[in-house]
């Protein structure tokens, strides 16, 4: 009698049809961050060095996009100053407001 109770009992158990899929799933999860305000003093430091780049300048830039800050090492291929924004490695733009820090 014991043994058909704990037969029944297993077919109400959680059912994992794809082992390791929720694992799999956590992995993938990405953490957002908010975008931060920028110090006057880094607002300057940034205008400071895009007034000094040109096209074909070697960069890192921090910049934010799609939830979370990314870091690049970069040539600059275009600047679109109406757009606002740094067309990098001729295919990727970032717009100027979403950069954090920038180094030639």
């Amino acid at each position: 009698m014991e043994a058909s109770r704990i037969n029944r009992a297993k077919q109400f158990l959680p059912f994992d049809a794809l082992k390791g899929f929720k694992e799999a799933l956590k992995e993938k999860e990405v953490e957002y961050e908010d975008k931060k305000e920028l110090t006057e003093e880094t607002l300057t430091e940034l205008n400071d060095c895009f007034n000094k780049i040109e096209i074909g300048s070697k960069v890192r830039i921090k910049y934010y996009k799609n939830g979370k800050y990314n870091e690049i090492r970069c040539e600059i291929t275009n600047i679109n100053y109406i757009k606002k924004k740094i067309q990098i490695n001729g295919n990727e733009s970032i717009n100027v407001c979403d950069i954090i820090n920038m180094e030639l």
